[in-house]
């Protein structure tokens, strides 16, 4: 399988709408590091994003908004908030 940066982007973004745990997101980078294909343009950017979100369930790194933030923009996005009244 192919990943791109939207691939791994549109993870990120599952994560945090909450549509995936943390758990599921880290063993998703960890099973794309096994056994997925980047692409030679960007593999540098992806294989250093999937390492960094490989071992976000580690209490030392963890896997913060401003983590996310970072890491969407390195994928070439950007994060917004939208707040709204329950």
């Amino acid at each position: 399988m192919l990943i791109t940066k939207q691939t791994v982007a549109e993870q990120i973004a599952a994560y945090l709408h909450h549509e995936i745990t943390l758990p599921q997101l880290v063993d998703w980078a960890e099973n794309v590091m096994l056994d997925g294909e980047f692409g030679n343009e960007d593999a540098p950017v992806l294989r250093d994003v999937m390492a960094h979100l490989g071992v976000a369930d580690v209490k030392a790194f963890g896997l913060t908004w401003e983590d996310c933030e970072s890491l969407l923009n390195r994928l070439g996005y950007t994060a917004h908030v939208e707040v709204m009244a329950g």
